[in-house]
């Protein structure tokens, strides 16, 4: 039986930016809002594969080989051709708590950085997020570039992931 995936990609930021003045406030609302969604398939502004978990590290470290070793929602092993978006949140509370993404020094997954040894740090409550909807996206080679190293130090730390991507 064929699988289909229909995905939508919201982002939003809004508030009210207030000075309080001696006899009255300025307030200035604000509402930045991205929105996007991704047909089944393999192409530009499509993706046919996700896989989404939340996992717990404890004082350790992970490399999450996207070529191969995740499971979909039915057990089908995903091989993901191209990544077209990323989302990785930290649940731990604790200052200092910091999840490393990225820096995989064999083999990783880092078209989306400059360089092997870079790294996104995500604060404890923190997210990260990478979209990418264009036909590239961000490549995968089995074998060479698709381990994605997620790093929690010394500390125990529980994180939700989230991949969209492609299989061909």
């Amino acid at each position: 039986m064929a699988t289909s995936l229909k995905t939508r990609i919201d982002l939003r930021i809004s508030g009210i930016y207030t000075k309080t003045l001696d006899l009255q406030s300025s307030p200035s609302k604000f509402n930045i809002l991205f929105t996007d969604t991704l047909a089944n398939g393999t192409g530009l502004d499509q993706a046919d594969q996700e896989w989404s978990d939340q996992r717990t590290l404890a004082a350790t470290s992970e490399e999450i080989d996207l070529a191969g070793s995740v499971n979909d929602i039915h057990g089908t092993t995903l091989t993901f051709a191209k990544i077209k978006g990323i989302y990785i949140r930290n649940l731990a509370t604790t200052v200092g708590y910091d999840l490393a993404v990225g820096g995989s020094a064999t083999n990783g997954f880092i078209n989306w950085v400059g360089d092997a040894t870079d790294i996104i740090n995500i604060a404890p409550g923190g997210v990260f997020c990478l979209y990418n909807p264009s036909l590239a996206g961000y490549a995968v080679t089995a074998g060479t570039g698709d381990l994605l190293k997620i790093n929690a130090g010394a500390n125990s730390i529980t994180y939700d992931i989230a991949l969209i991507g492609t299989s061909a």
